[in-house]
């Protein structure tokens, strides 16, 4: 069976978890990042470690399909689902440690890929994460599931936040890990032209996207574990359908620098654990941004602190020596952290 890559960066950071298979050819020492062979912009082949699902929708007069992974709980179920919510640079997949952690504590786990991202459709009209919220509660009432908690990453904490403003009743408790948008990008970032952005994105390269995260992460990793996802970055664009693929992904930047949420999180009323990685000072647009300007960006674990006070019911826990990929740079305490945090919720 071949393995996927992402089953191989979580050999290479050391998580938990039995991978029998080989390595693919493209990961030959040839090709150590696999990029060599063209994947379709949903992920077509590359393989999840659990079923894909998708469900009908409709966004801007198109017919679209959203995909998402849905895990029974192990053991002895305890009635509860966890909704897993993506980061911008990742598919759904990456969460695979998590949901391991989850079912076997007794959690059902959703784990969706948003429109534009992983093995969904990739819309190319502007995105917006009321949108987003809006797609997520339509996946949950096609699952019958009323109330869940919610773990997200990165973006996936942007729209959280957003889910749980406009949908309360859905919402049973936030996990925010390492979550942007703790800032209101627009006052140290000027506005950029779409057109600007997808010749800069079409001009990264593998070393370049590398670098990229590594650097903007302040990654504790190897930088051989983060091969799985450079391999997905360059290899879309050998697909037909890249353009597609590069403009939604751009869309979802002008999202993220528009659409803050920070004004809203102290009005987030449901239990909110904020999980930061003390190195963490990823700030999207923060290479547009004037040089004087740009040192203060991204002081995310501060920030956190800072917003958590402000809640109603929230509280932040930093991990040292971890950047932004907390759930794979230090996942045994990500795991602990959050199943004690939901446990007691």
């Amino acid at each position: 069976m071949r393995a996927s890559p992402f089953r191989v960066a979580c050999a290479v950071t050391g998580l938990a978890l039995a991978f029998g298979a080989a390595l693919p050819a493209a990961w030959a020492a040839d090709d150590p990042a696999g990029i060599a062979e063209p994947i379709g912009i949903a992920l077509e082949g590359f393989a999840y470690p659990y079923p894909v699902f998708t469900l009908p929708l409709t966004r801007d007069g198109e017919a679209q399909r959203l995909a998402y992974m849905d895990v029974p709980a192990g053991g002895t179920p305890n009635g509860r689902t966890v909704l897993l919510l993506h980061g911008r640079n990742f598919p759904s997949s990456y969460w695979q440690g998590v949901i391991v952690a989850l079912t076997g504590a007794g959690y059902r786990v959703v784990a969706v890929d948003q429109l534009g991202f992983g093995k969904s459709s990739k819309p190319v009209e502007p995105f917006t994460f009321d949108t987003m919220a809006a797609d997520t509660v339509a996946l949950l009432d096609s699952l019958g599931l009323p109330r869940v908690d919610v773990v997200a990453h990165s973006m996936g904490g942007m729209l959280a936040v957003r889910l749980a403003r406009n949908a309360p009743e859905r919402v049973n408790s936030l996990v925010l890990e390492a979550p942007i948008g703790l800032e209101d990008y627009r006052f140290v970032v000027p506005p950029v032209s779409t057109e600007r952005l997808l010749r800069l994105e079409d001009d990264i390269t593998a070393d370049v996207y590398r670098r990229q995260l590594m650097t903007s992460y302040s990654l504790s990793l190897p930088a051989s574990a983060i091969e799985p996802f450079v391999s997905l970055r360059i290899r879309v664009k050998g697909s037909g359908e890249y353009p597609r693929w590069l403009r939604s992904f751009v869309n979802s930047y002008q999202m993220i620098w528009g659409q803050p949420v920070v004004h809203e999180i102290p009005l987030v009323r449901v239990p909110t654990l904020f999980v930061m990685g003390e190195r963490d000072h990823n700030a999207p647009g923060r290479p547009f941004a004037p040089e004087p300007l740009r040192a203060g960006m991204g002081n995310n674990a501060a920030l956190a602190k800072a917003l958590a006070a402000r809640m109603p019911d929230g509280r932040a826990e930093v991990f040292p020596g971890v950047g932004h990929l907390v759930h794979l740079e230090a996942p045994q305490r990500f795991n602990a952290t959050m199943l004690e945090f939901l446990d007691g919720h």
